[in-house]
């Protein structure tokens, strides 16, 4: 399924390019173990002339006026959903997610680039009240410069897009860095942005090998913010570049969700919500839920509606099967992990309740796996999945689940599901994480600010702050 040219994948100063080396890559769908494009793989060398790009241009785009910016973002946001059905069709290949929710994922990226349209035409700054006469205070803030925004394979577009849009509604210039695994839904997200008008060198995007790429960037004098998605250890790699620079990062990291499900729940919805939580995307969110603990009184009733879901599941390629519940992991090494972690648990006496369910004979399928029984101290119980496997856990105390869901490094998301006001209060304001979905299994919104405590990320994307990553503030103090 080639539909254009991806060996032009390099977008620098507002043109197409093939890599001067003229290296590729494959793009292989993982329900079908096809190649559907070859992708022209850039250097360190084309990584920087971008940077340079995007320096010359921020000298007039960030002294355009925040009606011009947003008129190009609204823009942006009317040409993705016109093209929705065909960007959605082109990442459901690529990636190996449900068309439906590939669609809905490019839905979704125009809903940022709208709201932070709106958002760049609000007022600004703070008028301080003076205690002398004879002097006056105020603060405006201002665009940080260029930024580099790193992106991960599993929502290609949206994450993009929740990095992009407020940064150049900032009047920041971008250069973006997509997985070479979901790369072609990225072109055509920049190829938007291209049309809807934003001048040569606001917008740039480039492949290539990932460390050296992003090394290479983060020392050009001229980035100033570093906006990336993707695992700990990178973003660790990452925060001890940014040190030698002093750079501005904003970090969402790995996750390691909870999903609790207390004794006075409607166990219907959340039965619901878990199937949500934890196969939307084959599994593969950063929100995913990925340990379930369940009231004792609940646990059997909870257990057994949830088996029965899974076990009702159709694994098929999400594309040619309308029907499809369950597509792919990513790609084989995905698979083949899930498959050692699975096996490891098991071996440790874990006791899977769910049953191999037929997948097809290509692609890198996974059969869903709710494992209980499992000791603590094994992979499967401490470390993210990221796929359609999760264990299972009975409590009885909420104290002790509070303390068991922190029992961990990340923060990213939590879910709990209650109908005690009481308890919803108690238990939301205890759990330490970013963000918690109170009977809620889809919390992403382009108006609210999602991001993670401890080793899950630093700083917030959307809403105004995250607006506000891609922003220095500055404070004028006048004498009259």
């Amino acid at each position: 399924m080639l539909t254009k040219n991806y060996r032009n994948s390099l977008l620098i100063n507002g043109e197409w390019r093939s890599p001067a080396s003229n290296n590729a890559i494959e793009v292989v769908n993982p329900a079908t173990d096809e190649v559907i494009a070859e992708l022209g793989y850039g250097s360190e060398g084309e990584a920087l002339e971008a940077v340079d790009a995007a320096k010359h241009a921020f000298q007039k785009w960030r002294k355009t006026t925040p009606r011009e910016r947003a008129d190009l973002l609204l823009k942006a946001a009317e040409l993705l959903r016109e093209r929705e059905e065909s960007i959605g069709l082109l990442l459901a290949n690529e990636s190996g997610k449900r068309l439906v929710e590939a669609i809905g994922e490019v839905r979704f990226s125009a809903e940022y680039f709208r709201w932070f349209a709106e958002e760049a035409r609000r007022p600004e700054g703070q008028w301080i009240p003076q205690e002398a006469s004879h002097k006056r205070h105020w603060t405006r803030s201002q665009p940080a410069g260029v930024a580099l925004t790193l992106t991960p394979w599993n929502f290609p577009v949206s994450i993009q897009a929740r990095k992009l849009a407020p940064a150049l509604a900032a009047g920041c210039t971008v250069v973006g860095r997509a997985s070479q695994k979901t790369p072609l839904s990225v072109i055509e997200l920049f190829q938007c942005l291209q049309d809807a008008g934003f001048p040569p060198g606001v917008a740039n995007l480039i492949y290539g090998p990932a460390s050296e790429t992003t090394q290479a960037m983060m020392k050009h004098p001229a980035t100033r913010v570093v906006s990336f998605t993707g695992s700990t250890p990178v973003g660790q790699s990452l925060m001890r570049t940014a040190a030698e620079r002093v750079q501005r990062l904003a970090l969402e990291l790995g996750g390691d969700a909870p999903f609790i499900v207390f004794d006075d729940a409607d166990v219907e919805k959340a039965v619901g919500g878990a199937m949500i939580a934890k196969f939307r995307n084959n599994g593969q969110s950063c929100i995913a839920a990925n340990r379930f603990y369940v009231h004792a009184k609940v646990y059997d009733e909870f257990v057994s509606k949830f088996v029965e879901r899974i076990n009702n599941m159709k694994i098929s390629d999400p594309v040619s099967d309308q029907y499809s519940s369950l597509g792919p992991v990513i790609d084989n090494r995905a698979k083949a992990q899930l498959e050692l972690l699975a096996q490891s648990a098991l071996e440790r006496g874990a006791h899977q309740l769910t049953k191999a369910i037929e997948v097809p004979d290509v692609g890198s399928y996974f059969s869903p796996v709710l494992l209980e029984n499992v000791p603590s101290d094994t992979a499967f119980s401490c470390q993210e999945l990221f796929g359609p496997a999760a264990p299972v856990f009975k409590f009885t105390d909420e104290d002790e689940v509070v303390r068991r869901a922190n029992s961990t490094d990340m923060g990213l998301a939590a879910y709990v599901y209650t109908t005690l006001f009481d308890r919803s209060t108690r238990v939301t304001e205890g759990l330490e994480y970013g963000i918690v979905g109170l009977n809620s299994a889809l919390p992403s919104v382009a108006y609210a600010p999602m991001g993670g405590w401890k080793h899950s990320g630093l700083g917030r994307e959307g809403a105004r702050v995250g607006m506000e990553e891609f922003m220095e503030l500055k404070y004028i103090a006048a004498e009259i």
